[in-house]
């Protein structure tokens, strides 16, 4: 008996040991920085900064060496959540609604989620903020972060937790990193997903001063392609902002190994376009929003210990459409959806596996699309047609400085004759954009949802909206603008919605007011129905000036503290309308400036 006894001791102990690593599903981690190059890591041969624990998921794992992104944010995401090129899924810009993902699109974290597993996102999603564009409608059971792109305020944020606004502490990518690494600790008993979209490096030029004093004074020694247009300081605040994140890349991987769990959790680091200023980037030309080589080309490592190989790099081209058939295929998950896919599987060449005839062809023809502002790219294994129709031998010069039409007039225009093909199937409905043809800031004509019971606030920021009149946003980037100069009962600002439910909805909207100004009686219209109000109390705090390392572009808005102003209780009728906010009295010389109005569902 007692021999038995011990033995089953023996057996619960070795489950107990073993089933991270060979009974349950590998975890998976996936970290994704906003506006970070390929040359921003020491990995990547960059001498001025250091990023050991970023660096080590690629020498612990796979180095995917030619892996293409697009030249801007919403597009990359879009298409590493589906597996498909961004046009496919409504995704034609960065804000204003344009960022949008299409509802009917799956992405990797249904089927995660699907499978089981726990799902979590901590950081910038930027693919749509209201139900059912939301991230918790997108397979994940959390969401803490800002759903929009460009944030405003990187120190003591006001940021979003399940649909929920709230203050924070602290700076932003700490502060995600910390809800991402509580995520972990609730959920390192099962299977997980933790996403973790970063902020940074991408502007407000903002680090915390412990960074910025060991990169203010550097001497910048590996320089920008294009040397003249570099800022000094700029390219040292990125790479302030970079280690940073290194370090919070660092913080997980520790508490992986801390739980035990680090050898069955594949981890995933990638950017979303090249880097948003000149800086080096191994003498290749282009920064983001570019299609050259320099705009679209990023970093991906990918560990999994015990089944990836440690130090491998995959030649082959790839990008973040190969991620969710890849990803899922490593772990095991079905995937969720059947449109068609344009990514690939690239289980063989991360475990360099001997590939069939088939396969070798298929990686040996693939082509990488990329595009952006009507500006399409293509890159094969050799070489890159850019959206000149110039071809350029990306081995012999990768810096794109001779094009070879000349040389290979075959080749060029079989190029230009797929990125026809490819255009014509991308872009052949009309763009679903209201406004003046390739206007980045025009707001997306398809309606923003209202009123589902299973994710009743709906929150209606300025970026959403269309101004008229003297109404114009704060700045030329809506992402974190707010509405501005409204002094005319002529004014107006329109949200497009779809009131999916019919009910009685709480009414209330952040905003400021100069005490001067107290008393503007506004209106609220959709359909037939009305609701009016007072501004008041006044609310005039100062702009922040305190936050930023270096001064803001005049393009991004100087943020301040808004105040909710609770307007009361509105009964709306389903259906499809604008939403029209106006003054109907104006005593001051002003009405108000207006962040955001929130919707919500009453039961």
């Amino acid at each position: 008996m007692k021999r038995y006894a011990c033995s089953l001791l023996l057996s619960i102990f070795c489950l107990a040991v073993c089933r991270p690593a060979c009974s349950q599903q590998p975890n998976l981690v996936i970290f994704l920085a906003d506006d970070a190059g390929w040359g921003d890591y020491s990995q990547s041969g960059n001498l001025q900064i250091s990023t050991p624990n970023i660096d080590s998921i690629a020498q612990q794992g796979v180095s995917m060496d030619r892996f293409y992104v697009c030249p801007v944010c919403a597009p990359t995401r879009a298409e590493f959540l589906t597996g498909r090129y961004h046009p496919r899924g409504g995704v034609r810009g960065v804000s204003t609604g344009q960022e949008r993902l299409d509802i009917d699109e799956n992405t990797i974290s249904d089927a995660f989620q699907a499978a089981g597993y726990a799902t979590g996102a901590f950081g910038k999603w930027h693919n749509g903020s209201q139900w059912p564009y939301h991230p918790m409608a997108r397979g994940f059971d959390e969401y803490f972060g800002h759903t929009s792109g460009h944030w405003g305020e990187y120190f003591d944020a006001p940021l979003e937790h399940n649909g929920r606004m709230i203050r924070t502490e602290g700076y932003i990518v700490d502060v995600c990193t910390d809800r991402a690494i509580d995520f972990i600790d609730r959920n390192k008993d099962q299977p997980f997903l933790c996403y973790v979209p970063f902020s940074t490096p991408h502007s407000p030029w903002t680090v915390p001063e412990e960074y910025w004093k060991r990169f203010k004074d550097l001497s910048i020694q590996q320089t920008a392609t294009d040397a003249k247009a570099e800022l000094d300081d700029h390219t040292r605040c990125a790479l302030a902002m970079v280690e940073n994140q290194d370090m919070n890349v660092g913080r997980v991987l520790e508490k992986l190994r801390d739980h035990g769990i680090d050898d069955n959790t594949i981890v995933v680091y990638f950017s979303d376009n090249g880097p948003n200023s000149h800086r080096w980037t191994g003498g290749m030309k282009g920064r983001k929003g570019s299609t050259d080589e320099g705009g679209v080309r990023s970093v991906c490592y990918i560990r999994w210990p015990g089944k990836l190989p440690r130090e491998h790099t995959v030649t082959q081209i790839s990008g973040a459409i190969d991620l969710l058939p890849t990803l899922t295929a490593l772990a095991g998950v079905d995937r969720v959806g059947e449109k068609p896919l344009d990514g690939r599987d690239l289980t063989s060449l991360l475990m360099q596996r001997n590939l069939d005839s088939a396969q070798r062809e298929a990686f040996l023809t693939h082509q990488q699309f990329s595009t952006w502002g009507g500006k399409v790219s293509v890159r094969t294994q050799t070489h890159r047609l850019d959206h000149q129709g110039k071809l350029f031998d990306m081995v012999a010069d990768p810096g794109q400085t001779k094009p070879i039409n000349d040389q290979r007039p075959t080749l060029a225009t079989e190029l230009a004759e797929s990125v026809k093909s490819w255009r014509h199937e991308m872009f052949g409905k009309p763009a679903v954009v209201r406004g003046a043809k390739n206007d980045r800031n025009a707001v997306d004509q398809r309606p923003i949802p209202v009123g589902y019971r299973e994710f009743p606030i709906t929150m209606l920021p300025a970026r959403d909206g269309d101004p008229s009149g003297s109404v114009q946003r704060s700045s030329r980037a809506p992402n974190c603008s707010y509405f501005v100069d409204w002094t005319s009962e002529q004014d107006a600002m329109v949200w497009l919605l779809d009131v999916h439910t019919a009910g009685r909805y709480e009414v209330a909207m952040d905003y400021t007011c100069k005490l001067a100004d107290v008393g503007a009686t506004i209106e609220l219209s959709f359909q037939d129905a009305r609701l009016s109000g007072k501004v008041t109390p006044g609310w005039d705090p100062p702009l922040y000036t305190h936050q930023d390392t270096l001064p803001r572009p005049p393009a991004e808005s100087q943020m301040k503290e808004f105040r909710t102003l609770a307007l009361g209780q509105m009964d709306l009728p389903a259906g499809v309308g604008p939403l029209t906010l106006r003054a109907t009295d104006i005593p001051g010389d002003s009405v108000m400036d207006v962040r955001r109005i929130t919707l919500t569902l009453l039961p």
